[in-house]
């Protein structure tokens, strides 16, 4: 199964990628989990990922791409993937097309998760405090929403004219939209 994850930030998009990742027993890859590994690590493209993480701009496409493909060319994501934080521009799907082409197969589906945009920001503010994280104030997740309209909500336009999009309701408990997105991809075929 190859599948994308997408939804604005603080959707439940990690949470939800790791549950599906399992009932298919495929990889997770999360942009934004191997953007802050490189900031932990003080890496060179950590290094430069972290001004645009900071200001709640998008890391440019030729660093995300060439991360993306090293990462689904490794050996546990041949029988597939989850995608979540990729792609997040009409560039990035291009991108993707090819990548996946090249495997000799197609994207299976493209789950979207649609959740109030308050209800985001209050999901986000309360991450930042359990999980500590600075990257998250009220500016940068408004910002970040404001980027996520701009650049990426284009992509699930083309996604549905695919037939490839399955929009599911990201409100409610952990597991009842984990039910949700299984029940949505009950009758997804397999490339």
């Amino acid at each position: 199964m190859r599948l994308i994850l997408m939804g604005p930030p603080g959707a439940g998009k990690g949470t939800q990628a790791r549950y599906v990742a399992d009932k298919f027993g495929i990889p997770a890859i999360s942009t934004g989990d191997i953007f802050r590994a490189n900031v932990s690590q003080g890496t060179e493209l950590g290094v430069e990922a972290k001004r645009y993480m900071d200001a709640g701009e998008y890391v440019p496409d030729e660093v995300t791409n060439l991360m993306v493909r090293n990462r689904i060319d490794e050996d546990d994501a041949k029988p597939g993937f989850l995608l979540d934080g990729y792609p997040r521009t009409l560039a990035q799907v291009t991108e993707l097309d090819g990548m996946i082409e090249f495997t000799g197969h197609s994207l299976d589906a493209v789950v979207v998760l649609t959740v109030n945009p308050d209800e985001l920001v209050a999901r986000l503010l309360q991450r930042a405090l359990t999980e500590g994280r600075a990257d998250d104030t009220e500016d940068v997740i408004r910002r970040r929403q404001e980027v996520y309209a701009e650049q990426t909500e284009p992509l699930i336009e083309v996604y549905r004219e695919r037939g490839l999009l399955i929009e599911v309701d990201g409100l409610g408990e952990v597991d009842e939209v984990t039910e949700r997105i299984f029940d949505a991809l009950a009758s997804v075929h397999q490339s």
